[in-house]
């Protein structure tokens, strides 16, 4: 994986610009730490930062090739999986390689298909090509929003990068953030609506489009995937039949690497899947023993309490299916001081506030397995496809009318500064989201009652919830230059799976039934009979103290950047009530009392660091 940057102005000359397009590129070092490169012209400048995953000798960025008289330029941030398939298809077109890297496939399929040739794409990327005789600029993103990719328009300069920090690096970019961009951090957040790039006149290229921009300006984004809705023809055994195909597909196509590739291994199902079907291509292409890592943290056992979201440990499942499938598996164990303190960091790494300890926890985890690889192949996405989560069953929260994950608004809005309190409209902001999200899904004509509740539900995981974990994975492992696979988005996977009606996916009334039963004989049955439990989190006293502890302080400071945004009060009473240790959560399923504190805690981080310029 890597990180891009570029410009595109028409009115003037960018070929000097060599200072200010390094200051955004080498705000993504850690996205690309193996290496770097610009191409500057007269009215385009492009950046890369590079890890080097396939063909690290011959797939250095910007890469230049010509073709009938014109010069392109790729930047490229990605992983394609049918690489060699698109290069026997322009090999037969008459194009020859200088290597065997993805990103000249990458290129070439782009100048022989144009904006078709993402159809053919099967991968994780966002990507920009500039052709220079036609002066026009290309940018495209996969079909699941995997990889990000954010722009603006600024000064008549069109400005694009992998990250925000890079289009903040921009002289002409401003950190202004407007009431909506405060609603999408404190009422969706760490939740965000697709396309929102939080800061004014930010966007984020929305999964599944591409755009282009030339001397008549940006044009509007384009669709070039989405989910479509059409009668499921197959039965259960023939379906559970297709599943295992897809999964087994996409996993070994998602193993090829020029380096060393492990899996994240909780014990629970969908990691356990990915690890067991890694092993037996490991072996099969005699690889050597596969590499698993899990993380814990010191003493949890200690201090665990289950609950409907996280129903037991997963320590003891771990070592179950390592043993049972012959992975060399090694437990990451963190402390609670460097878990509190590198909040901060983690908020940086995502460039906003975010999923608190559940962020830092996963930088952490990822920082020690970079030690031994550059590649992992890891378990998201399968609840939102499959239906994991407890709100696709529970009957309050299916009715209830609103994004299921985010939770106690109400309680929430106490919190909030009179300003910020009236410059967000909380409940109208959140029902407004809602319905745009509703009237996106794609029905399916008869469909009514159960079944179109069931998809819209599914519609809005995939949309709305999703894109939240991904945008974790991608910030905190790219933020170490760890490589992150998500063979669980799969695009045909996704689409195959998206029609499966819900008395299939909730047989024997059992989540996930599909998979699970998809999985008989590859993964150990105690694991596929196992209860779900998400990614884990500390319940160590020690932790809310820590956190309690630091937002005091921050709140005591009366030139702290939060007291713009929170009633300091009610704060305080909150963070020295019962409600602080509570484990019920107030996003998704992890995000209870102790991690509200700690999410309070990256918002005054990120207001000073990004020198953020509220305006309400």
């Amino acid at each position: 994986m890597c990180g891009i940057a570029g410009w595109v102005d028409f009115g003037r000359n960018l070929s000097c610009e060599h200072e200010t397009l390094g200051r955004m590129k080498e705000t993504l070092i850690n996205r690309g730490p193996d290496n770097g490169g610009v191409w500057l012209a007269a009215h385009a400048a492009l950046g890369h930062r590079r890890l080097s995953v396939i063909d690290p000798a011959g797939g250095g960025q910007p890469m230049i090739r010509r073709h009938n008289g014109h010069t392109y330029v790729i930047v490229y941030n990605g992983e394609l999986y049918n690489t060699e398939n698109l290069r026997q298809s322009l090999l037969a077109k008459g194009y020859r390689f200088n290597g065997h890297s993805d990103t000249e496939v990458l290129l070439f399929a782009y100048i022989e298909w144009g904006s078709q040739s993402l159809e053919r794409l099967d991968g994780i990327f966002a990507f920009a090509v500039w052709d220079e005789e036609s002066g026009h600029l290309f940018l495209a993103r996969d079909r699941l929003g995997v990889k990000p990719l954010f722009y603006t328009v600024v000064n008549q300069s069109f400005l694009f990068a992998s990250e925000l920090k890079a289009l903040l690096a921009h002289p002409d970019v401003a950190p202004v953030i407007d009431a909506e961009g405060l609603a999408e951090i404190f009422v969706m957040g760490p939740s965000r609506t697709p396309g929102h790039g939080i800061f004014k006149g930010v966007n984020e290229l929305k999964p599944g489009y591409y755009m282009t921009v030339d001397k008549n300006g940006a044009d509007s984004e384009k669709r070039y995937w989405s989910l479509e809705s059409r009668l499921h023809e197959h039965n259960l055994q023939k379906t559970v039949e297709n599943v295992r195909e897809l999964l087994l597909d996409a996993v070994q196509r998602q193993l090829v690497s020029d380096v060393p590739v492990a899996t994240f291994l909780s014990g629970g199902l969908d990691s356990s899947a990915l690890t067991a079907i890694s092993a037996e291509v490991f072996k099969e292409q005699g690889r050597g023993r596969l590499h698993s890592y899990s993380v814990d943290y010191f003493e949890n056992e200690k201090y665990f309490k289950g609950s409907r979201f996280q129903p037991n440990n997963d320590a003891p499942w771990a070592k179950l299916v390592s043993e049972k499938v012959g992975t060399k598996h090694h437990n990451v164990f963190l402390g609670i001081p460097q878990l509190a303190a590198s909040l901060d960091e983690a908020a940086l790494a995502r460039d906003l506030p975010g999923m608190a300890d559940v962020d830092s926890s996963l930088l952490l985890f990822c920082r020690e397995v970079k030690k031994d690889v550059t590649v992992v192949l890891s378990g998201e996405c399968a609840d939102e496809i499959f239906g994991g989560y407890p709100w696709f069953t529970r009957e309050d929260e299916l009715s209830a009318e609103t994004f299921p994950w985010i939770r106690n608004i109400d309680g929430r809005t106490k919190l909030f500064s009179p300003a910020l309190a009236n410059a967000v409209n909380s409940q109208e902001y959140i029902k407004e989201r809602y319905s745009q999200a509703l009237a996106e899904v794609p029905h399916l004509p008869g469909e009514n009652g159960k079944d179109a509740r069931m998809r819209e539900m599914f519609y809005l995981n995939i949309t709305r919830f999703m894109p939240t974990l991904l945008d974790r994975k991608d910030r905190m492992s790219m933020a170490v230059g760890l490589e992150a696979r998500v063979p669980y988005c799969d695009h045909r996977l996704v689409e195959y799976v998206w029609n499966i009606p819900w008395a299939m996916k909730y047989y024997e009334e059992r989540e996930k039934s599909v998979l699970r039963l998809a999985l008989r004989g590859i993964v150990p049955d105690e694991v596929i009979d196992r209860k779900k439990s998400p990614y884990p989190k500390t319940y160590h006293p020690a932790y809310l103290k820590a956190v309690k502890e630091r937002l005091l302080k921050i709140l005591a400071e009366k030139d702290s950047p939060l007291h713009q945004l929170v009633d300091a009060a009610a704060v305080k009473n909150f963070a020295e009530s019962a409600e602080a240790s509570a484990n019920f959560p107030w996003f998704g399923q992890l995000m209870g009392g102790p991690q509200l504190l700690a999410f309070l805690i990256q918002v005054n981080t990120w207001l000073k660091a990004y020198k953020v310029d509220i305006s309400f």
